[in-house]
């Protein structure tokens, strides 16, 4: 499976980074991106690769391109990119609801 986000890479250095202001993952400063800051920058990229699956679909249709593998190509990166970016998503919403479950 192609990860075009980075997410699967990172998933073993995800411990090292900084969980947010003044919070801090164990052996590591403050100095690592906000868990928000990476996932805007994953939000980004997202939305261009969205963009440029569009424009390339624009292009093959009027004509200014003739590789539909290119297009194909794009469509799917953008569409593996989204389905990715909404698995991470449900995982945090699920782990919203699980932590509204505990008890005081």
């Amino acid at each position: 499976m192609s990860d075009p986000l980075g997410l699967i890479g990172q998933a073993g250095a995800s411990h090292n980074r900084a969980l947010g202001p003044g919070v801090v993952g164990p052996g590591k400063g403050a100095g690592g991106p906000s868990f928000r800051d990476v996932l805007m920058e994953n939000i980004d990229k997202v939305n261009e690769l969205q963009n440029d699956a569009r424009s390339a679909m624009e292009d093959w249709t009027a004509g200014r391109r003739g590789d539909i593998e290119g297009v194909m190509l794009a469509t799917e990166q953008a569409e593996t990119a989204f389905k990715m970016l909404q698995a991470v998503r449900n995982k945090v919403v699920q782990a919203y609801e699980e932590i509204q479950q505990i008890r005081v």
